[in-house]
């Protein structure tokens, strides 16, 4: 059996292997000594803001602020390859499909605008200007503005997304499917929910004071490697950093700082978590909860005693609503079903409850383990009681921290890329600009997928990202992007989406975040950005553009706005050449804008004041609210084993990836080299169906909606993962992911929990 593609795990994460593989992507870029280069003015205030991820950048500043990930970002963007007319001559539409993600991303940056020619199955060069009037006739000619989508990635900058919300608007549709959708959207709605705004109240600076930091459902080692610095420094001066994880995550366990030369020299690592805790897929709302059941019970037992009070009562009375109906809703839940349905001992969630009860500051963060669940929304909701017992938002060293994956996508929705925007927003939109604004509520990304499938749909305009590889259920993304009549992606590489085109495609190349935008009077324009803290960035590339025929996105916007719309409403050309006018119209119609363009160019930017920071609850009851929702009736791991040969998926990032861009086919902190097609397994479960290491199956969904879905050849990889839940990369294994399966109130893809089953293939 070949088990070759597994390997060692490396020791700790970061470290040399850090270092080793920047080289080697700078090396592969055939650019290594510019792309160094460039690095030095990754996250800096005369430079650009890192596409990598959206971890914040420390007030204070470094000399570094830069990671593997970034350099990988930085060297994707800024290869020497191109892929130019010539490749698309090259290639029909058909054969580019049977590339993988990795392959078809390793030819480079466009350098063309080009159409689609059905009859050749090829993509052909084509004029700005002609492709502006092309996409503007067919946007005019639809009976609703509505048949359209307009999605938007999160790499695009403040600038790009407002202009393009605006664009929008004033053509007649709330139509935003966003990536948000299908990451933090339940973040978003529970934090506004129990606090009142939906952004982290946390700064990078409370990771200096916190006590104690909850990491629940997260990897910071593969998807924001800069975060692991902060973890570090506060595992150093002896804060407590407890882990909720399903998976063993190297980067969780040790961290070997590249930037500390010492550790380096001496080849050693810092031990992250003080407590690592392994619940079962769809586990975390029991874990939090049986950790509050804990909480109060010390609180009953200081009372009993005369000891001072566990619970901060002051700002209970203060600050909260809701606090003795969700104590009531704790001690109804019992400790067998917390231990069943998160997969952990009641013993272990009492060491986790008691590094809280002694920990005077705590921080707790999540990302997509948490939010990709049907009871994501009660999830978060359940972490925010429980670090209201002790008073933990609203002062330093303590808060809610939900960590965002790419560059910009919390300053997109800041801006007005929402399909719900409020009418406070809409009202000034309306106000500012003198036009009559739809207020009918548009699209998220399950429902754009649907209206494109059942026909009310028929264009699809994407700034930025691979919407056919982000989302769920492969099969009839494509099948949906096909049938339509336009398909438009603003884009700085190919990618499969640019492969299923409709009955017209355009494929616009724009230039990267590291490039120079020149406007016409030779000046470089700076844009914004805004990391997960809620600090604005601004950000102004480097390097001379990959080709000369690129344009920005918002030169791209403003040209598909002037041949859509005209010149009416909006001047459309003042606003590329000048993106200040579009941030004074930010500043008009969004509050904590204020002062924007003067703010933007100070040092490291300015931050947008948090309510729910301040203490001041914007919520439905004028105050932090407890929820006292039960725990779900079944988990995924509980529906599972209740079928014989059934088992929980859920799909991750490999360490070489960023989202649906792959970088490389390795994993080295998970041991895994030079395939993408595996499923990692508890050993237990692989003895279980007499199988070994290496061994091929298809993975079979097992949705009750009678579609077949099967990702074929994949390869078991034994790990340290509870038993009964398994775990795999996408985009590869999104093919199982049903558009039916959304979170409650979210509708966010529940791609951390999906029923599967195997089926054995004959050996190679």
């Amino acid at each position: 059996m070949d088990t070759k593609f597994i390997g060692k795990k490396s020791a700790a994460a970061g470290g040399w292997g850090a270092l080793k593989s920047c080289g080697k992507r700078l090396l592969q870029s055939g650019m290594p000594i510019s792309g160094a280069r460039t690095m030095l003015k990754a996250n800096q205030p005369d430079g650009f803001d890192c596409p990598g991820c959206a971890w914040g950048d420390p007030q204070h500043g470094s000399s570094f602020e830069f990671c593997e990930n970034g350099v990988k970002a930085v060297a994707w963007e800024a290869t020497e390859k191109r892929a130019t007319p010539a490749f698309f001559a090259d290639n029909t539409v058909s054969q580019l499909r049977r590339l993988t993600d990795y392959e078809l991303e390793l030819h480079g940056r466009l350098t063309h605008p080009m159409r689609y020619d059905a009859a050749s199955d090829r993509y052909l060069p084509v004029a700005w200007e002609d492709a502006f009037a092309e996409i503007g006739g067919i946007l005019r000619g639809f009976d609703s503005p509505n048949r359209a989508e307009f999605y938007t990635s999160g790499r695009a900058s403040n600038e790009a997304a407002f202009l393009y919300q605006l664009f929008v608007r004033v053509y007649g549709t709330n139509n935003f499917p966003d990536c948000s959708n299908m990451c933090h959207e339940a973040s978003g709605i529970a934090m506004r929910q129990a606090v009142g705004v939906g952004k982290g109240t946390v700064l990078l600076e409370d990771f200096e004071e916190a006590d104690a930091i909850f990491v629940i459902g997260q990897n910071p080692g593969t998807n924001h490697p800069r975060m692991l610095g902060d973890l570090r420094r506060a595992a150093i001066r002896g804060a407590r950093v407890v882990v909720f994880n399903p998976i063993r995550e190297r980067g969780l366990e040790r961290f070997s700082d590249p930037q500390d030369k010492i550790e380096m020299l001496r080849g050693g690592s810092t031990d992250i978590a003080s407590l690592y805790l392994q619940p079962q897929l769809g586990g975390d709302m029991a874990a939090v909860r049986g950790m509050a059941k804990a909480v109060l019970a010390a609180e009953d037992a200081a009372v009993a005693a005369g000891l001072p009070s566990v619970l901060d009562h002051p700002f209970l009375a203060e600050h909260c609503a809701g606090f003795a109906e969700y104590r009531a809703a704790v001690e109804a839940t019992s400790w067998a079903d917390i231990e069943d349905q998160s997969g952990l001992s009641r013993q272990e969630i009492e060491r986790a409850a008691d590094v809280y009860v002694n920990a005077e500051r705590v921080i707790c963060t999540w990302a997509m383990g948490v939010t990709q669940h049907l009871h994501s929304v009660a999830t978060i909701r359940e972490i925010a009681n429980f670090m209201f017992l002790r008073g933990n938002i609203g002062r330093p060293g303590a808060g809610l921290c939900p960590v965002r994956g790419h560059s910009n996508v919390q300053g997109d929705r800041t801006v007005g890329i929402n399909e719900k925007p409020s009418e406070d927003f809409l009202d000034a939109l309306e106000k500012h600009f003198r036009f009559s604004v739809p207020r009918e509520h548009g699209h998220n990304v399950l429902a754009a997928i649907g209206a494109m499938l059942d026909g009310s749909a028929d264009a699809f305009i994407g700034l930025g990202g691979n919407f056919a590889r982000a989302t769920p259920d492969s099969a009839l993304v494509e099948k949906a992007l096909r049938r339509l009549k336009l398909t438009v992606h603003i884009a700085t590489k190919p990618n499969h989406s640019h492969l299923m085109p409709g009955e017209t495609a355009f494929i616009l190349p724009c230039l990267g975040r590291t490039e120079m935008d020149l406007n016409t009077a030779g000046n470089s324009q700076l844009i914004s950005v805004e990391d997960s803290m809620s600090m604005v960035h601004g950000s102004a590339g480097i390097n001379r553009p990959a080709s000369p025929h690129l344009l920005s996105e918002v030169a791209i916007i403003a040209g598909i706005a002037q041949a859509t719309l005209g010149s009416a409403v909006v001047d459309w050309s003042e606003l590329a050449d000048d993106h200040d006018r579009i941030r004074d119209h930010i500043e008009a119609t969004i509050p904590g804008f204020e002062n924007y363009n003067t703010r933007l160019r100070k040092p490291r930017g300015f931050h947008l004041r948090n309510t729910a920071a301040h203490r001041e609850w914007h919520t439905k009851e004028g105050k932090a609210s407890f929820s006292s929702e039960a725990l779900p009736d079944e988990t995924v791991h509980q529906r599972a084993r209740k079928g014989e040969g059934r088992f929980a998926l859920q799909t991750f990032r490999s360490h070489d990836q960023y989202n649906t861009t792959v970088y490389g086919l390795d994993d080295r902190y998970r041991g895994v080299y030079g395939e993408r097609q595996v499923i990692f397994i508890h050993p237990a479960d692989l003895s279980a169906m007499n199988a070994k290491a290496g061994d091929r199956v298809d993975v079979v969904g097992e949705h009750d909606d009678g579609i077949e879905r099967i990702a074929e050849d994949f390869r078991f990889v034994p790990y340290d993962i509870p038993r009964g839940s398994i775990a795999g990369y996408y985009p590869e294994l999104n093919v199982l992911v049903p558009l039916g399966s959304a979170g409650r109130e979210s509708d966010t893809p529940t791609s951390k929990s999906i029923m599967v089953s195997f089926r054995r293939r004959n050996a190679a």
